[in-house]
């Protein structure tokens, strides 16, 4: 009997609770007309690499016309492909070849904001009375807030007179979602996209679109005016309505929700509320910032980390749904971070850091690379950095007095540009991603980690991640199992079981340089003795992509950064 076959709740579960998604940041993807930036010809070169993983949706960061001043988190128009990625044609193709091979393709929703260069917004800045003159903020007098890119969140426009609000870059004005107009044209434009074979959306910072009103000075504490505000829930229960209710396709809504809490979390995601099926909370990627924020960096402990993961799982256990992701775009890769990218252990951290994230309760995401084993980028000066968030903070600092050397420090860790850097496809120049000259260099260690090395491999972290691909595909208790964390304060074993119905899961993982030896740790599930017998699920050690050993021939010693999951009933 297969471990899905008459499980609770199996039959009716949402079809994305056993789906993972692959992100794809298309300018780095691959290139296909050697321009040096990644574009939609390259990801139709991929499709079946793609295939292959195993993986149920693509995310597709922006790829729509832009100025490209947040590498296309600027929208100028979002009915159309930008020619620097290529055809309206082509991405049409894109969901066609996606579709045939059973994968389903989400779309980036840009709408906090737009680009300054978007004709809603050249309409709204040429005169005080246009009639699209209230789709963005303006005011005579700004308040006190600050953009999150640094500096002011106002700019002064001289044609008019008047600030206009941007929380982001001066060339992304946030609009005012209090215009029924604005909310109408942007549900307009989903429901085209919808049409046009799109399966949903991933919403970028979409709990930043209700703002306190009417504006007035944040003293220093921009979230309280700017998250998760009075109207949200009343405008994601709107576009539920106005977009996604009546229809027939199986689709799929992700909210990110900077700043949100368990408690708001549910709100968001509970099915019977209608906003969307999940949020990517931050928390996880937020406990190695220092008071300063993000660039003041911290360490952090095991303990922190997993006992954060677990109030999540707990808090949506039974209302919402999580996202699972160690990286994407704006994170720096989670070999680097999380893990331990020395090239001794940099394969084996990778392995086990999947295998936890993955055996968690959600929806896995992978961002591109990951299930490669990259890492950081080597980066020795500020010269070296393209990313508009870096580059403003640098200057800022600098010019505030702070050591450059400290600032770069907290860059190298943090910065925007680690996950950039282009897909390692080969050991080719510049990986296989181009042949011309890359936008951002490729990582010098392609040689050393990059899909053609590993596409063969079935001890490789490719093979690993295609093997937990399929077995929230295969196993109940993997996609919809009770979560249960183990030894909450142990400094390197990351524990914690799974449970549905009579199947028990348990996962057990070393994230440290050093055998961990676990006897009586265990007593918690019946002690090592219980578990001799329990069948082999997964495991971070393999030959021939098989687990090395059986637990009845354990010694109770987890090898160094290692991890095993154990099934019995």
């Amino acid at each position: 009997m297969s471990p899905a076959a008459d499980a609770p709740g199996w039959a009716t579960a949402p079809w994305w609770t056993t789906a993972t998604v692959y992100q794809i940041y298309p300018r780095s993807f691959a290139d296909s007309d050697g321009d040096g930036i990644g574009d939609l010809g390259g990801i139709l070169g991929k499709l079946d690499y793609l295939q292959a993983l195993g993986v149920d949706v693509v995310w597709l960061s922006p790829i729509y016309r832009s100025p490209q001043d947040d590498n296309g988190y600027d929208i100028s128009d979002y009915e159309h492909v930008d020619p620097l990625f290529g055809t309206d044609a082509q991405l049409e193709a894109i969901i066609a070849g996606l579709h045939a091979r059973g994968i389903r393709l989400v779309m980036d929703l840009v709408v906090n904001h737009t680009s300054d260069e978007h004709p809603w917004f050249v309409e709204s800045r040429s005169s005080r009375d246009n009639p699209k003159r209230d789709w963005y903020w303006w005011r005579d007098e700004p308040t006190d807030w600050e953009s999150f890119f640094s500096g002011s969140a106002w700019e002064f426009d001289e044609a008019t007179g008047q600030h206009y609000l941007h929380l982001f870059s001066r060339k992304q004005p946030d609009l005012n979602w209090e215009n029924p107009d604005v909310r109408q044209a942007i549900y307009a434009m989903m429901r085209r996209w919808l049409d046009r074979g799109v399966d949903g959306f991933r919403m970028d910072v979409i709990n930043l679109i209700s703002k306190v009103t009417p504006l007035a000075d944040a003293y220093g504490d921009m979230t309280a005016v700017t998250f998760n505000g009075p109207r949200i829930h009343e405008f994601l229960q709107e576009m539920h309505r106005e977009v996604f209710a009546g229809r027939e396709a199986a689709l799929i809504t992700v909210g990110e929700t900077p700043g949100v809490s368990v408690e708001q979390a549910r709100l968001y995601t509970d099915q019977a509320r209608a906003e969307v099926d999940m949020v990517f909370q931050f928390e996880h990627v937020d406990l190695d910032s220092g008071p300063g924020g993000k660039w003041d960096l911290m360490p952090l402990t095991l303990p922190r980390l997993k006992q954060c993961l677990a109030r999540w799982q707990d808090g949506l256990a039974d209302v919402g749904w999580n996202s699972l992701y160690w990286d994407n775009h704006d994170q720096p890769r989670a070999v680097s971070r999380f893990g331990d990218d020395d090239p001794h252990w940099r394969e084996r951290s990778a392995k086990t850091l999947a295998t936890v994230l993955h055996l968690h309760r959600g929806t896995p995401y992978v961002y591109q690379g990951e299930e490669l084993g990259m890492t950081n980028a080597p980066i020795a000066s500020i010269d070296d950095v393209q990313d508009i968030e870096s580059r403003r903070h640098y200057a800022e600092a600098v010019a505030g007095g702070r050591d450059p050397g400290e600032v770069l420090h907290g860059i190298r860790a943090k910065g925007r540009d680690n996950a950039r850097t282009p897909v390692h496809w080969d050991t080719s120049t510049h990986a296989g991603f181009t042949t011309g000259t890359p936008w951002l260099p490729v990582n010098p260690n392609y040689r050393e980690i990059n899909a053609a090395a590993q596409v063969g491999d079935p001890d490789s972290v490719l093979a690993h991640y295609r093997r937990l691909i399929a077995l929230r595909h295969s196993d109940s208790a993997v996609a919809l199992g009770r979560f249960r964390l183990l030894l909450p304060n142990h400094p390197t074993v990351w524990a914690f079981t799974r449970t549905l119905g009579d199947a028990e899961l348990l996962v057990l993982a070393n994230l440290s340089r050093e055998p961990a030896l676990m006897g009586a740790d265990l007593a918690e599930v019946g002690g090592w003795a219980a578990w001799r017998h329990a069948e082999v699920v997964s495991s971070t050690e393999t030959v021939g992509g098989m687990p090395l050993g059986a637990p009845a021939a354990w010694s109770g010693e987890l090898a160094p950064w290692s991890a095993l999951v154990l099934r019995r009933t």
